[in-house]
This record gives structure tokens, C-alpha cells and sequence, in this order.
């Protein structure tokens, strides 16, 4: 008897530090989670198939679909906390193997970076960092028990998997978006290139 009503006492008081918790993370602002994997090819290569956004859902889980708009505008659709979500992205800074910055323009509120390192000839370090506002109960609970740096985790080894299994990228967008204000990448010199893909 002793024992249940513990259980029930220690219950209570997380679910009531949760419910704290989760009242502060609504009002507080964005949440970040940034996550690294280093893949087996060169960072060209990588660099290249991330640019390839219409295949992600090969690899991100919970990714639906991605249409690219135009050089800069995507149309994004997921499943997010048990439903299906529809925003549209832009892609506000692009430097061929350095960086792909991006925006959310509708919908979930989101930004970020994925940015690309040169290990040696034949491996790359990718970070990715995302900044994103959760809604409701179910995504601030998910935020809470990091459910987003473990599904971005997971996209990077999916990532992994599928461009070293293939051994090439299957296109690239070699274009670079400028942003409207200087990051420290900005600054750095690189190839103003652009190829088609």
C-alpha cells in the first residue's frame, strides 16, 4: 500500500513538474537543436545532394514531400506530432560546399543551417542546426523529450546511408543565394560558379 501511493505521489509531481515545463517552453521564444554526422564522401558531394531537397523524403523521416518553387522557395509537407503539416521555406543563403540557410515563410515556424566541412579529400563534417517553434501540447511535450534532435539525428544518418551507399550525388544546384545580412560563411571565399541541376 505504501508503495502505490509513492507511486502515485512521485506521478504527481512530475506530471505537475512537467506541466511547468511545458507552460514555460510555450512561452518562451524558438527551440534549437543542432546535431553533426561526418559521411564518407567528398564535400562536394555532399553538399550537392542536400541540394536536392525533392528526395528528401528518402531519408527524412516524416518528410511527405518537398517542391521546389524556384531557386529559393520551397513548399514543404510533413508529419509533425501525429499530423500533417504544409509551410512553405526560403532559402535565404546558399554557398556551394560551405552552407544552405533557410527561413519558414507559412506555417510551422522554422529556420536554419546546414553547413559543410571539409575533413580530407573523401569525408565531410555536417552540422545542421535547426530553430523551430513548437505548437500545441503534443509538440511542446515532443520538444521537451527532444524529439526533434532525435529525428534530426536520425535524418543525418539516413542521410549517410543513402549517399554512401550510392557512392555520387544524383544532381546539384551549384547557385549561391546571397544573404541580406553577412554571416561569418558569407565572408569566407568561395566558387560563385553556377551549374544547373
Amino acid at each position: 500500500m505504501l508503495g502505490r501511493i509513492l507511486v502515485v505521489g512521485l506521478l504527481a509531481a512530475g506530471g505537475f513538474v512537467l506541466r511547468n515545463q511545458v507552460r514555460q517552453a510555450r512561452g518562451s521564444r524558438m527551440s534549437t537543436t543542432t546535431e553533426s554526422i561526418e559521411v564518407n564522401v567528398p564535400v562536394s558531394t555532399a553538399y550537392n545532394q542536400w541540394t536536392q531537397f525533392e528526395l528528401f523524403p528518402r531519408f527524412m523521416a516524416g518528410v511527405l514531400e518537398v517542391r521546389q518553387l524556384d531557386d529559393t522557395h520551397l513548399r514543404w509537407r510533413a508529419e509533425i506530432g501525429g499530423q500533417e503539416e504544409e509551410w512553405d521555406a526560403e532559402i535565404t543563403e546558399q554557398i556551394p560546399d560551405t552552407l544552405i540557410a533557410w527561413r519558414s515563410s507559412s506555417g510551422a515556424q522554422n529556420q536554419g543551417m546546414v553547413s559543410f566541412k571539409k575533413v580530407s579529400d573523401s569525408r565531410t563534417r555536417i552540422v545542421l542546426r535547426i530553430d523551430y517553434q513548437p505548437r500545441g501540447i503534443t509538440e511542446s511535450i515532443g520538444d521537451l523529450l527532444g524529439a526533434v534532435s532525435m529525428r534530426a539525428s536520425g535524418n543525418l544518418q539516413r542521410f549517410k546511408q543513402f549517399l554512401e551507399s550510392r557512392g555520387s550525388e544524383t544532381g546539384a544546384w551549384r547557385g549561391v543565394v546571397s544573404a541580406a545580412e553577412p554571416s561569418v560563411a558569407a565572408l569566407t571565399p568561395h566558387p560563385s560558379t553556377t551549374v544547373s541541376g
